[in-house]
């Protein structure tokens, strides 16, 4: 699959061929579901927590004798029922994520580059660099390259200049080659790759 390099101010420059292994794949909904709540299933942070009856600060006596009232039976006014006791089978802290095989998640970052092949929308550019690290200029640039929503890729390393220049910029996403995932994939219209992005991901799946 050949798609055109484009330079920032969105002219072309060369083509290259993506590796249908990668990006050539039929993209399966199942698997890319299965990615995508693994991955919001991993960073729930688990940390909501309730006092049951036995972590409240209320006494343990009896709350009055047991016959002769006229009233229910009752214990302590720990019990759940009553107004200050403790939550009956809260939430208490705990990991939410879920098992998926490395296989598995390697499989669905393809299916992931490949949906954004089939739809074309990737981009591919030759550099990502930023002389002068201005917002304004970067807004430009994007505007060359008809990005309004996307993630965008560059390689081990991400220029300075770029990244402080983009993450001020709505709807606009910048990580290296190494933190690409399915989740910011697909909730971003248009895929970017660097040219490097795409060789690191090349040498990856190797």
């Amino acid at each position: 699959m050949d798609v055109t390099i484009k330079t920032l101010d969105g002219a072309d420059n060369g083509t290259v061929t993506l590796n249908e292994a990668i990006f050539g794949l039929e993209p399966r909904e199942d698997i890319l579901h299965r990615m995508v709540r693994y991955q919001l299933a991993k960073r729930q942070q688990g940390t909501h927590s309730t006092l049951g009856r036995s972590d409240v600060a209320r006494t343990g006596a009896k709350m009055y004798r047991q016959k002769g009232t006229g009233r229910a039976r009752h214990s302590t006014a720990k019990a759940p029922q009553f107004r200050g006791g403790g939550i009956a089978h809260g939430p208490t802290p705990r990991s939410h994520a879920i098992d998926l095989p490395k296989k598995v998640r390697a499989l669905a970052l393809k299916h992931a580059l490949s949906a954004k092949a089939k739809s074309g929308t990737i981009i591919v550019v030759d550099d990502l660099k930023s002389a002068d690290g201005k917002t304004q200029g970067m807004v430009k640039s994007f505007i060359d390259l008809g990005i309004e929503n996307a993630l965008v890729i560059g390689g081990k390393e991400l220029d300075q200049n770029f990244a402080r220049a983009s993450r001020n910029i709505a709807k606009i996403d910048v990580l290296p080659v190494q933190g690409i995932n399915v989740y910011d994939i697909l909730r971003r219209q248009t895929l970017v790759l660097s040219k490097s992005a795409v060789e690191a991901l090349e040498e990856r799946f190797k």
